[in-house]
Formats: C-alpha cells, sequence, structure tokens
C-alpha cells in the first residue's frame, strides 16, 4: 500500500448548508450527464480516516458499515447476464452469512465512473459526489411495496418483520486510487443531521437523505479497494430499537492521487434483506 494511503486523507465534501431554499435531487441517468443537486449547499474540509487500521473490526448495526473478502466468478461486471446469473446468487449468499437474514432479494445495480469517456462507453453514471444516505424512514417501506407491487399479498407479511436495504459496493476496475467511497461513521450522526429530500429520478418520485456538516462526525474510507473486496452498508432498517438505521456517504476527490491515476469504476448492488 502506498504511503500517502496510509495516511489519513484530508478532502472536502458536500453538505447541505441550510433549508433556505427548495430541495430536489435529480440524479443522473449515465453515458456521461450528471447529477443535480437543488438547494443550498457548502463544501467542508473532513479528515477522513483509514478504516483499514483504525477500525479493523466494524459491524452494519453500529457503524453502518462492513468490508468483506470476496472473490467472484465474475470477470465482466459489465455484462448484464453475468450479473444476473453468477453475481446476484453469490451476493445473497455473501449477505446470508454476514448478516444471518433469512431472505435476500437484489433490486439494482449502479455501476459508476470517475472517466466521462468511461461513463459514454458503458452507459455509466457519475460518482456520488454529495454526502447522502439512499433511503428515509419513509421510503425504505416504499421501496419494498414498490418491489413486490406485482405480488402485494405479501407486503404485509414482510412489514411484520425487521427488514433493512444494504448496498453492496465494490471496485469493478483497477484498485481505488481517487474517488474513493467514504463513509460516516453512524455512531457519530446526530438524528437531525439528516434532512428528507425529493427524489426526482426517470420513473419513480422518492425519497433520500441528504446531510448538514457537524464537526463531531467521523469519517472512514478502505484506501485502495480491489475487486476481490466488497463494502456493505446499510442504508434502511426498519428496527427502531437503538441500531443503526442509516449510513450517510459520498466520494471524494483525493487530492494526493497522481495525475495518471486509473478512474475509479464501482458497482453498487442494493439489497432488500428480511430477517
Amino acid at each position: 500500500m502506498s504511503q500517502f494511503a496510509q495516511q489519513p486523507l484530508n478532502a472536502e465534501l458536500k453538505f447541505l448548508a441550510d433549508l433556505s431554499a427548495p430541495l430536489v435531487y435529480v440524479p443522473s441517468k449515465g453515458g456521461g450527464d450528471q447529477t443535480e443537486h437543488l438547494g443550498n449547499y457548502r463544501t467542508h474540509a473532513v479528515e477522513i480516516h483509514n478504516a483499514r487500521e483504525q477500525l479493523p473490526a466494524t459491524d452494519l448495526d453500529r457503524e453502518g458499515f462492513k468490508l468483506l473478502s470476496h472473490d467472484s466468478a465474475v470477470s465482466d461486471f459489465y455484462d448484464d447476464a453475468a450479473l444476473s446469473s453468477t453475481y446476484h446468487p453469490e451476493l445473497i449468499e455473501l449477505i446470508k452469512r454476514a448478516t444471518g437474514a433469512r431472505r435476500v432479494e437484489i433490486f439494482d445495480d449502479t455501476r459508476r465512473s470517475s472517466s466521462s469517456a468511461k461513463q459514454r462507453e458503458h452507459g455509466t453514471r457519475d460518482p456520488a459526489n454529495i454526502v447522502h444516505n439512499d433511503y428515509t424512514h419513509e421510503s425504505g417501506p416504499r421501496r419494498l411495496e414498490d418491489f413486490f407491487s406485482d405480488s402485494p399479498d405479501q407486503v404485509p407479511r414482510l412489514k411484520q418483520r425487521r427488514f433493512a436495504i444494504i448496498n453492496a459496493w465494490r471496485p469493478i476496475g483497477e484498485p481505488v486510487v481517487d474517488h474513493p467511497l467514504v463513509l460516516c461513521d453512524a455512531r457519530s450522526v446526530r438524528g437531525d443531521d439528516l434532512v428528507a429530500v425529493e427524489r426526482r429520478g426517470a420513473d419513480r418520485i422518492g425519497e433520500l437523505q441528504v446531510a448538514m456538516y457537524q464537526p463531531d462526525q467521523r469519517w472512514y474510507y478502505y484506501p485502495r479497494m480491489h475487486r476481490g473486496e466488497v463494502l456493505l452498508f446499510k442504508t434502511y432498517d426498519s428496527a427502531l430499537d437503538g441500531r443503526t438505521r442509516f449510513t450517510p456517504h459520498s466520494s471524494c476527490k483525493d487530492p494526493r492521487a497522481p495525475a495518471d491515476a486509473a478512474p475509479r469504476e464501482s458497482l453498487e448492488t442494493r439489497c432488500m434483506v428480511f430477517f
């Protein structure tokens, strides 16, 4: 591991500044366009710590994220058929083992790249560059209802038990040197740090959370993540017993990265997890 990756990353993260303007999040569609953030936002310099050294053991119900080793049989993560036939079953078993879940349903794959050329080549999206969490107290259950819209009779039964939404993030190109995924230790997030925002997608109006900056928030990343690793992080949990429910995250520019660093390429798979 390079020397710079062993040191804390000092980078700029974009936070919600205040509630003075209407808030709308318009995700990119892919292929070179950019995500739009309507509202008043401000960047803050944040120290992002090396989780490999400082958080060797984490828990989805505590910090909100967990790094796992996983060698997939998939060689080309741009192959949709390979994701469906091979990667998804692998991931379902991995998440079951990591969480003790009795059932896992995969409902979305999102590929991203920091290279506009790669975005155009593969129709991928830009890295998310705003501190956010994918779901809210309201939109998590709505996503469950949407997923089971063809079999709505399952919904009441499934809602009687705990369920969560867990994202599985992995590099699909070279080891990540720039634009890493960074995560906030959920124990350092206060309830009023997160603000619900309309997510105005092409086919669905949803809701996510954006974060206000607080100096007590603790930020982490895993330097040089590679294709043999998967980072799980929780974006919703129906449990109200004090365990982590939301995990703010973002990407950021690493000012130490060499100019010729390979572009970040990643796959984020969203999973509905039933206990």
